[in-house]
């Protein structure tokens, strides 16, 4: 009996049911039946029926079983990492974590943080929020201005004082 489906997202069901496909037509260009790939990968008919229909149920190794069947090799493809200057400079972007050193007025309005070098967003624009009165804005600096407004709109109130 099938196992219950994991929760996948539409993109993960779209590259599996990819993967099916491709399984399916390697087999068909190499002429052989469903029945002879799954005995060669140990696994019955209806499973093997599964796979090339992408069925995130069906485990990974009898995805690679079938693919080894058909003398298909599987392999990780490394992501392009992102440019490290140009995250920060994205419009809307929120670090993680805001490091008091990179936000000189977000520093000197926490005086009273001691232990951390770095805030959660939420921390960040509640220290703006409450000490706004005391800022220096034109000592803002862009960067520091565009992660006030991106703090602003993802995470502020409609009282926000920022």
């Amino acid at each position: 009996m099938p196992s219950t489906s994991p929760l996948i997202t539409a993109a993960v069901a779209d590259r599996l049911r990819l993967l099916g496909q491709q399984i399916k037509a390697s087999r068909k260009a190499l002429h052989v039946s469903a029945a002879a790939t799954a005995e060669a990968a140990g696994m019955s008919r209806v499973t093997l029926h599964r796979i090339e229909n992408g069925e995130p149920s069906v485990t990974m190794g009898a995805y690679l079983n079938a693919m080894a069947a058909l003398g298909l090799a599987f392999g990780l493809i490394q992501p392009k990492p992102l440019p490290v200057a140009a995250t920060d400079e994205r419009e809307g972007w929120i670090p993680v974590r805001v490091t008091l050193a990179d936000y000189p007025q977000l520093k000197q309005l926490s005086w009273q943080v001691h232990g951390t070098d770095t805030l959660t967003p939420t921390e960040a624009l509640s220290i703006y929020e409450r000490n706004w009165r005391h800022m220096d804005v034109a000592a803002l600096t862009p960067r520091e201005t565009h992660l006030i407004e991106a703090l602003r709109l993802a995470l502020g109130s409609e009282h926000s004082l920022v």
